[in-house]
């Protein structure tokens, strides 16, 4: 009887670990599917910031980077350009 006792006390700390192992595969799937949706938001947020980077030496080589004028060479400052840039860089601080 004492080895069939200690078989039945073996199993349940197999069930047991078999339980926790489940529950960590559980939580690590989690953190991976967490991980990714980080990894995309910080590449979109450095797409975002080199792309508003492009457009603003495109504006300091003297080129128009708002929708009207967009790629047009300029002689002065153009109120849309500016504006278009304030807006845009606005809205990348706030990601």
């Amino acid at each position: 009887m004492e080895l069939t006792q200690a078989l039945r006390e073996l199993e349940e700390k197999v069930a047991e670990i078999l339980d926790e192992v489940q529950t960590l595969r559980r939580h690590v799937s989690q953190l991976e599917q967490q991980n990714e949706i980080l990894r995309t938001r910080l590449y979109a947020q450095k797409t975002q910031a080199e792309g508003f980077g492009n457009l603003a030496r495109l504006y300091e080589e003297g080129f128009h980077v708002c929708p009207m004028h967009f790629a047009r060479a300029r002689t002065e400052d153009c109120l849309f350009c500016l504006g278009f840039l304030n807006k845009e860089g606005k809205m990348g601080e706030g990601m």
